[in-house]
């Protein structure tokens, strides 16, 4: 019994030795390396980034425009904060994405840099050695010339132009194609570039927003802008020093049939300079066509109405008189919502919460609704109340916070001209008339070139590696029974089999043609025997 327990106790031990030890921490980082830098992975976080860019295609974004955000959480009041939580609304700069994208990029290299190095190794290596038996490749054909080895060899040569040759002993081998796997090579090597001059915008560029009224102007600061999205890299104090003037602007509606109301064409006439030093241009901005300036582009993105007051206090004191952007609520009718805050009046604070309707029409209902988004028939509606504005605060210019404030009333709907009397001696305000006013966005990206040219050269790699064929070809020559050379012509494509052994069998024909002008051989002779063709 001590025997067989002892037994066992030196068998168990043993096999503990023979276990094979575990991966271990450098193990396991090899196998991730390998995992995260194959073919398969980086394909899968290329489709991540895709589909990760859907809700940057299909939500309203920061960047682009901030005031359709706004209106985004006045529609969605409870699925915003949510969406705006998971960084739905600034995609392109979220933690995610970047993960993403960061891991594309790591993928890629690690996947095309040991594929290149590879390429041009073999592209330094002499064609492979002629197999030893010929007959087995897919295509392979022989026939019987009187020609000796030399001018045979010879003669495939010249037949086999464009082919890389190697001379092995009776026998020749040529390669051809190469340029699909450098294509293959190239246009990873191009997605590359465009992912780093992307970042490169990203990290060196910017993006800003602002509105411009009819008559005012713009100056690139810091200050100016309703909203800016710097590159990490980006030196805000050192901007181009270019200003805007809008001059004009027109929008045209298409006023019959199904399209009514639709958008026809957006134009701002506007005046530039460079810088305070340059001479004034003028140019004409429509949307898609954006002004270069300053290597700065300016695109024109939407437009709206401001519409124009002038507020007097009890004393008769004009102590407002400007245009106020508001913020359309759809395209469709340009109903748009905005606010007027006067905080001078030489007594109380006003504050006016305010609908203007650009073509002012009731429905069936009897509500007042705007029926085409071009101003046909303008009308404003206003709240008004009194007492402290909360300026002291950080708050929004389309925003009134009313908590420390009078409720006057409701005005009636008010034509341009048109005069309301406030309460309690509060004053006056006119609606007076209206303004266009136009959203603008200025992207900084030094890197579009570098971008452009990177996109050029990935669809060129990939034209290569769809059109080229690579293939590999031997000519052995041999001595047969009568005395005659006997060729043997054999073929290897990786592609299309049937187009490639119809090129084999054309270059066979041509070979032995080009033998029979050399020599005796009788013009009647039977054309190449066909040992092998698989298709």
């Amino acid at each position: 019994m001590t025997t067989s327990v002892s037994g066992t106790a030196s068998t168990t031990v043993a096999d503990s030795k023979r276990q094979p030890p575990g991966l271990g921490p450098l193990g396991w980082l090899r196998w991730a390396w390998r995992i995260l830098t194959s073919m398969r992975t980086a394909l899968i976080l290329l489709f991540l980034l895709a589909v990760g860019a859907i809700p940057g295609s299909v939500l309203p974004q920061n960047v682009v425009s901030v005031d359709e955000v706004d209106q985004y959480f006045r529609e969605h009041p409870d699925l915003a904060p949510v969406l705006d939580r998971l960084y739905f609304f600034d995609v392109f700069s979220s933690p995610w994405y970047a993960a993403i994208y960061l891991l594309l990029f790591v993928s890629l290299a690690g996947c095309v840099i040991p594929r290149g190095l590879k390429h041009a190794r073999a592209v330094r290596a002499r064609p492979v050695r002629t197999p030893r038996h010929l007959q087995r490749l897919p295509y392979a054909a022989k026939f019987s010339t009187d020609a000796d080895t030399e001018t045979v060899l010879a003669r495939a040569r010249e037949v086999l132009k464009g082919y890389r040759i190697e001379r092995y002993g009776d026998s020749i081998s040529g390669e051809s194609g190469y340029l699909r796997e450098a294509g293959n090579v190239l246009f990873h090597f191009a997605l590359l570039a465009l992912l780093l001059a992307l970042a490169a915008g990203a990290f060196f560029g910017y993006r800003g927003n602002m509105l411009l009224v009819e008559g005012d102007g713009f100056a690139n600061t810091l200050p100016s802008y309703d909203a800016i999205y710097p590159g990490h890299w980006t030196n805000t104090d050192r901007l181009e020093p270019f200003t805007i003037h809008l001059d004009d602007f027109e929008a045209s509606f298409i006023e019959e049939g199904d399209l009514r109301g639709q958008p026809a064409s957006y134009v701002a006439d506007i005046t530039y300079k460079d810088s305070p030093e340059a001479e004034e241009q003028q140019h004409r901005l429509e949307v898609n066509h954006p002004l270069d300036v300053g290597g700065v582009q300016v695109y024109l993105l939407g437009h709206g109405y401001a519409p124009e007051f002038e507020v007097r206090n009890p004393e008769g004191d004009v102590v407002f008189d400007q245009a106020v952007p508001f913020l359309f609520r759809d395209t469709a009718s340009f109903i748009s919502d905005g606010v007027v805050k006067v905080p001078d009046t030489g007594g109380e604070e006003l504050g006016f919460s305010g609908v203007f309707l650009p073509t002012a029409a009731e429905n069936d209902s009897g509500e007042l609704v705007s029926s085409f988004p071009g101003p046909e028939n303008p009308m404003v509606t206003l709240e008004a109340y009194r007492g402290d504005l909360g300026l002291v605060d950080p708050q929004s210019v389309y925003q009134l916070q009313t908590s420390k404030m009078e409720e006057l009333g409701e005005s009636r709907a008010m034509e341009v001209g048109d005069t309301w009397e406030l309460p309690e001696g509060a004053g006056s305000i006119t609606f007076t008339g209206f303004s266009d006013y136009i959203s603008l966005q200025t992207n900084r990206d030094g890197s579009r070139p570098f971008a452009l040219g990177a996109a050029v050269v990935a669809v060129a790699g990939l034209l290569l590696t769809l059109f080229v064929r690579p293939r590999r070809v031997w000519v052995r020559v041999e001595e047969g029974e009568d005395g005659r050379s006997r060729v043997v012509l054999a073929g290897l494509g990786k592609t299309e089999v049937a187009a490639d052994n119809q090129e084999f069998h054309e270059l066979t024909t041509r070979l032995a043609a080009r033998l029979r002008d050399e020599t005796d051989d009788n013009p009647d002779s039977a054309p190449p025997e066909s040992m092998t063709t698989r298709e």
